[in-house]
């Protein structure tokens, strides 16, 4: 589990993204069509080679109690124990990474931390679906290289 907060750019809308379902629910939200693609290429990417884990994104609000918000989104996942949430929330500036017990064995807190960290480098340039990129990149690595 890892947190951050960074200066990040405003989304109109939420967006969610995961490689479980392989849908794209985008309503006039922050990514364009070549983001989404991307970041569901990543998605798969991570699916397929991330130790076995589920991983999702949601970009959205996540009302005053941000980390509360994210583990409940978390805990909504089919299978949360091996799912991984990477929770941005760009009007808040925030941005968490949620992570099951089973997927928590496979990602440290450290790696999470270190996954938040480079995500908040790209946020703070205005580069959300870079970040979501990034985060995707690192996590699955560390999982699937343990």
């Amino acid at each position: 589990m890892a947190s951050g907060n960074t200066e990040i750019e405003p989304a109109a809308k939420e967006s969610t993204a995961s490689a479980e379902s392989g849908v794209h629910q985008a309503l006039d939200g922050p990514f364009d069509t070549a983001d989404l693609m991307h970041i569901d290429q990543v998605l798969t990417n991570a699916q397929q080679h991330g130790g076995g884990l589920d991983y999702s994104v949601y970009v959205g609000d996540l009302s005053d109690q941000v980390r509360e918000t994210a583990e409940k989104l978390h805990d909504r996942l089919s299978n949360p124990d091996v799912s991984v949430l990477i929770a941005i929330s760009p009007e808040q500036k925030q941005l968490e990474i949620v992570t099951g017990a089973t997927a928590r064995e496979r990602i440290p807190d450290r790696s999470a931390a270190l996954a938040v960290f480079s995500m908040e480098a790209e946020l703070g340039q205005g580069k959300l679906a870079n970040a979501v990129v990034v985060g995707l990149r690192m996590l699955a690595d560390t999982a699937g290289s343990t």
